[in-house]
């Protein structure tokens, strides 16, 4: 399909796979999703053509589109509005994965110094602290000033972090905590909000488990903890898009930097989706799963 005014054809060069995108693949949210769908929200492309008024891009210029899915597969026409420009120093990998981790981190360790007010020197639990986003969210909340507290299931778990983190690791239990930013919900995340200090926050951004928490907790929560959910998307199609932007600029340069940098475990054809998400399961995996359409 040619693109229209305002819009720019794309040639995928690298999609991520990522617990978002597995929503609509298992049919989770089937009364929300219009089929035909194309799962992808994140990656980075090649503009190939460019529809009537576009003038702030180039063909053969690396974007981001982003915005919506669609991202798994070899071509996207998408509006250009909702492209953001990928610098020449960073390489396919490493933009591929620019956004929804970095993105979300920033807005969540950006929650916990300005809407709750937490002071540094605060305890910070991170759930599913080894993944991704677990290791950026115990990056920034040093940085920030706070102590943050890596919160994993098993032992070996904490093994595998502590090779690359000097920070505390609490395995299978629910500590005394200012906040907690959870990926979790379920059961683990019930007994966290339960613990969190008087005065503290719980911001819920993902369900790892499968389950939200309980809604009885949530509705008839503490009133001395603050909650809140955090999603993305909300934020993405709400903020002015040079906000956007300069949040890329601060991806762009903690990834050059290596602060905010992501392991890859394996890059799959798209042609053997199948396998990729076989692996996207497998307890064994050692970071991020890339499609290269």
């Amino acid at each position: 399909m040619a693109p229209g005014p305002g819009e720019v054809e794309i040639r995928i060069r690298r999609a991520a796979i990522n617990p978002s995108d597995l929503i609509p693949v298992t049919g989770a949210y089937r009364s929300r999703t219009t089929l035909p769908f194309v799962p992808g929200f994140e990656g980075v492309g090649e503009i190939t053509r460019l529809g009537e008024g576009v003038d702030d891009l180039a063909i053969g210029q690396r974007v981001l589109p982003i915005g919506a899915s669609g991202l798994w597969q070899e071509y996207l026409v998408r509006s250009a509005a909702w492209c953001f420009a990928v610098p020449d120093d960073l390489t396919d990998d490493q933009a591929a994965m620019a956004y929804v981790n970095p993105l979300t981190a920033f807005r969540l360790v950006d929650a916990v110094k300005t809407h709750f007010g937490l002071a540094a020197g605060q305890r910070v639990g991170v759930t599913a602290a080894a993944s991704a986003i677990g290791r950026m969210l115990l990056t920034l909340l040093a940085e920030a000033g706070f102590h943050p507290v890596a919160l994993v299931r098993s032992a070996a778990t904490a093994e595998r972090l502590a090779k690359s983190f000097s920070v505390e690791i609490v395995i299978a239990n629910a500590p005394s905590l200012d906040a907690v930013l959870d990926a979790v919900g379920g059961e683990a995340g019930n007994g966290l909000f339960r613990a969190i200090r008087r005065g503290g926050a719980f911001i819920q951004y993902g369900a790892l488990s499968g389950s939200q928490l309980d809604p009885a907790l949530v509705t008839a929560r503490r009133e001395d903890v603050a909650f809140s959910f955090l999603w993305l998307r909300n934020w993405v199609h709400s903020a002015p898009r040079a906000e956007i932007a300069a949040a890329f600029e601060r991806s762009f340069a903690r990834i050059r930097a290596g602060y905010l940098a992501s392991t890859i475990d394996t890059v799959f054809a798209l042609s053997d989706l199948p396998a990729a998400l076989a692996r996207q399961g497998d307890p064994a995996r050692t970071g991020k799963l890339l499609l290269a359409p």
